[in-house]
């Protein structure tokens, strides 16, 4: 499921003259079977609400006082969220003999046109007070206290994003919540400005719109959210026609050569995630996101990452997650991944987040060799950016379960071709290599051809995470020293433990691998660092320094570029 929850106003939605028919409560009962939350939002008073609706235990959460206060039914627990009415402000409308007048824990509440004498003694006392209105009533509140505000606190105690809720109302009071969920409907008889804001309008008026939602919510669940508010906007196509990705639709494969911008491009979709508020999670085998704005990181290349701590940090909708795999030998990344993805699936059944995850160098941590194995979980995977440079080496079942393909890069046609090749379809028709800097976007749940499109860069500079060349496990890109003769297999999986090889070696097996530039080719094709690689080439071409010497110049070039103190 993807929405799990149903936010519903009470008078003029829920109930008409104050009461819920037979039917409306029990297509609540149905939607509560179906394992959704229940949050009533309302202006009512708590005590005032009980009264007239007696089964209010089968909400998980009431909003009650127009956002001031959440009450739990199970446990009978109140919290309030905003202070008392200010005592001189309450005598001062009981002095003017207004009525009707309701004190509760946080609203003062009226009726029009009684709204002229609150605002003078508002200005006369010089209070920070709001009115709100809905449909004759007149609620006052303290600034900034709303339907909206009280909703974000009821679902940060159920632990739920307001993208995975349904919010549904009527009157002038509901615009705010109704704006901050994922997806906002307003009953037949809404207000006019209620049904233009509205994402949708039910047919039915009060609770047979109720009804009304509950049952297309249960038959149709994510495919109600499909608004602008839930997806991710990457990049125009040569029209100006926007392409998107959208969190309930399936998974996303990035893919292209080595150092053709894939990470950049994941960068930039993880700003677009922030800004729209949605919860993300990277598997980062190579430590490649340690410095990614908005994200914490668990694990480092000495520490192993913790599930307790990732999915501490996770139940908190606003944390974003980082989980930096170079404290796990590369072998045993796709076991560890294996046994992290059924409690991402749970997490994700429970919460509906993370609402993306994004699993970068997919081949290792997904490879074909498990396909069949208990990760490989369609229903698991959707939302789930998979980044690789060889797409023929992920499992099968998950590739079966790409609904974008966003190829990088001169080869993006043979991307695609070799997608296509391991899923055992015919490669669609037209594709080419995009033009430098465009991306071939094609979206598999159409019948629109694949196209090249414009991207944004990140805002954030992509910085070189080094901590994982200097002390991570550089798997099948490791160097190893094998001598003349071929007699040695010492592997050096990061450069600290290529400088502890190198004081060991003997002479002749150091001076050989010098000598055939196997230094500078290392650092410029597995470490990367093209600075380092001609350092290291101008000391191997330097036939003046004996061994000693052309150990320390190597040794220093690593000691200054990878452990000197940051800036």
């Amino acid at each position: 499921m993807y929405a799990l929850a149903l936010a519903t106003d009470y008078d003029g939605t829920l109930a008409e003259n104050g009461i819920v028919s037979d039917a409306t409560r029990a297509a609540l009962e149905r939607l509560k079977e179906t394992g959704r939350k229940l949050i009533m939002v309302t202006g009512r008073e708590l005590a005032d609400l009980e009264s007239v609706f007696p089964e209010l235990g089968m909400f998980d959460k009431v909003v009650a006082e127009n956002g001031a206060l959440v009450y739990t039914p199970a446990s009978k627990k109140e919290r309030i969220l905003a202070p008392a009415p200010p005592a001189e402000f309450v005598d001062r409308l009981m002095m003017r003999k207004i009525s009707p007048l309701s004190i509760g824990r946080s609203v003062v509440a009226t009726r029009e046109p009684n709204e002229t004498i609150v605002l003078e003694a508002i200005k006369e006392l010089g209070l920070e007070l709001e009115i709100i209105f809905n449909k004759g009533a007149v609620m006052v509140l303290p600034s900034g206290v709303n339907k909206a505000t009280g909703l974000a606190a009821a679902l940060e105690d159920l632990e739920l994003s307001a993208h995975n809720v349904i919010g549904i109302g009527d009157a002038e009071n509901d615009h705010a919540f109704l704006r901050a969920v994922g997806f906002g409907v307003a009953v037949a008889n809404a207000l006019p400005k209620v049904r233009e804001t509205a994402d949708h309008v039910t047919n039915g008026a009060r609770g047979a719109g109720v009804r009304e939602l509950i049952e297309g919510l249960i038959s149709h669940d994510a495919a109600l959210l499909d608004t602008a508010r839930q997806r991710i906007e990457i990049g125009a196509d040569g029209s100006g026609a926007m392409m998107h990705l959208s969190p309930r639709g399936g998974s996303v494969l990035l893919a292209g050569t080595s150092g053709i911008g894939k990470s950049t491009l994941a960068t930039a979709l993880t700003e677009r995630f922030v800004e729209q508020g949605f919860q993300f999670c990277v598997l980062d085998p190579e430590g490649d996101y340690e410095e990614l704005e908005d994200v914490l990181v668990v694990g480092d290349a000495k520490s192993p990452p913790s599930s307790r701590e990732i999915f501490d940090l996770l139940s908190k909708p606003s944390n974003n997650v980082a989980v930096n795999m170079l404290g796990i030998k590369t072998e045993e990344r796709p076991n560890a991944f294996a046994k992290l993805l059924p409690e991402l699936a749970a997490l994700r059944a429970r919460t509906g987040r993370p609402h993306w995850l994004i699993i970068d160098e997919a081949h290792h941590v997904l490879p074909h060799a498990r396909d069949g194995t208990s990760f490989a979980l369609p229903n698991s995977l959707s939302a789930t950016i998979l980044i690789t440079v060889h797409p023929d080496l992920v499992s099968r079942d998950v590739l079966a379960g790409v609904d974008t393909v966003l190829a990088l890069g001169s080869e993006a046609d043979k991307v695609v071709e070799s997608f296509c090749a391991a899923i055992g379809e015919d490669v669609p028709e037209g594709v080419v290599p995009p033009p430098e800097n465009k991306v071939l976007y094609w979206n598999r749940s159409t019948t629109d051809p694949a196209r090249p499109i414009a991207v944004e860069r990140p805002r954030q500079e992509r910085k070189r995470h080094i901590r994982k060349y200097a002390e991570g496990d550089l798997g099948d890109n490791s160097f190893y020293f094998r001598g003349a003769d071929g007699t040695l297999n010492l592997q050096a999986q990061n450069l600290m433990m290529f400088l502890h090889i190198a004081e060991g070696i003997d002479d002749r097996t150091w001076e050989h691998h010098l000598r055939a530039g196997d230094y500078s080719a290392w650092f410029r094709n597995q470490v990367k660092d093209e600075g380092l690689a001609e350092e290291a080439a101008i000391i191997e071409d330097d036939e003046s320094l004996d061994p000693h010497r052309s150990r320390a110049a190597i040794a220093e070039a690593i000691h200054r570029r990878y452990t000197a103190p940051a800036d």
